[in-house]
């Protein structure tokens, strides 16, 4: 008998840096909520999760600490991780009466074997009966529908908050990868930054998030967007409405869209000859949170002198990827981490 014998009620997990995703076999996805957790600092219980403990960062009393357990795609805060995890697993499960399931999570592809424990043990921990793994360029490439099984190259550029994960694909494995820890965190940070310095205002992540998900671009628009936002002067530390630009956020952005596009270019430099030719003919497929900054496709275009395309439904590129791995285990089973290392 195989040692994947899945059942109807499995789940599939896209633990993410700012997203975690949960889909369960037979009903797709049912569960998107940002990967943040408020604690009690005395009693360790959990306050909230998911939109509401989000709603909670830089906003919380001292009793209360809003973190975000993961950091550059790996668990950063164990004990938050698991609270967390145990607390989705836990409304899930009830939800829709699964027992102790079997769980497939997708990973970095740069995730070390210590950091691959570590996400088993939170799973389990938070009452899987079974964990695998993915790496999340694959997952995302089967969620984007690419014929990862075939002898064909394609490349996948999985954006998300914490990774860039650059893969090329065939035969279901992976031939080229790149893990690159500059990814949408990093392009909120250099949105904080650029409106400190340039403008001499405070604003939060949060802030930052929102302004690059509405008027955030990797090239100009043919029509320029703006948004009114409020932080703290620094000269008085009065708050203080501005209004930022979609060229402003596009220069705040550019240095860490640039090493983005590095490492792309970096992967198709090591893929072999023949992959590369498919690769031409299909075109650069984008995944994650990150596909969807406006122009970053013309740009990836224009740097490569590759078709590239948007996959659809880009943030769920992954989460999809272990849903259809559960369905089609016996096809897909050699793209999970766990059953390259028993063979």
């Amino acid at each position: 008998m195989s040692i994947f014998n899945f059942s109807n009620k499995d789940i599939g997990i896209d633990l993410g840096t700012a997203n975690i995703l949960v889909t369960v076999k037979g009903k797709g996805i049912v569960l998107k909520e940002p990967s943040v957790v408020a604690i009690d600092r005395r009693s360790g219980e959990i306050v909230a999760t998911g939109t509401e403990a989000k709603e909670m960062l830089g906003r919380t009393p001292e009793r209360i600490k809003a973190v975000r357990p993961m950091k550059d795609g790996v668990i950063a805060d164990f004990t938050a991780t698991q609270l967390l995890l145990k607390n989705l697993l836990t409304k899930v499960c009830k939800r829709y009466n699964v027992g102790k399931p079997r769980v497939v999570v997708g990973v970095p592809s740069g995730i070390t074997e210590v950091e691959e424990r570590a996400v088993q043990s939170s799973v389990l921990q938070a009452g899987a009966k079974e964990v695998y793994l993915i790496e999340e360029p694959m997952a995302a490439a089967i969620g984007a529908n690419l014929q990862v099984e075939e002898p064909s190259g394609n490349i996948i550029v999985d954006i998300g908050g914490g990774t860039t994960e650059v893969a090329v694909v065939s035969l279901g494995g992976i031939v080229v990868s790149n893990s690159l820890r500059v990814a949408g965190d990093d392009l909120d940070e250099d949105i904080v930054n650029y409106v400190k310095k340039e403008m001499n205002i405070a604003i939060g992540e949060t802030t930052a998030e929102e302004i690059k998900i509405e008027i955030g671009c990797a090239l100009p628009l043919m029509t320029q967007m703006s948004r009114e936002i409020r932080g703290r002067d620094l000269s008085n530390g009065l708050p203080r409405n501005i209004t930022i630009t979609s060229d402003q956020v596009q220069e705040a952005m550019s240095e860490s869209i640039e090493e983005i596009i590095e490492v792309v270019k970096l992967t198709l430099e090591k893929t072999p000859p023949e992959l590369a030719a498919d690769i031409m003919e299909k075109g650069i497929v984008l995944a994650g949170g990150g596909a969807l900054i406006k122009n970053l496709d013309k740009l990836l275009s224009e740097k490569t002198g590759m078709p590239v395309y948007v996959a659809e439904t880009p943030l769920d590129c992954v989460v999809k990827g272990t849903g259809k791995t559960l369905e089609d285990l016996d096809k897909l089973k050699n793209v999970l981490i766990n059953s390259r290392k028993r063979r």
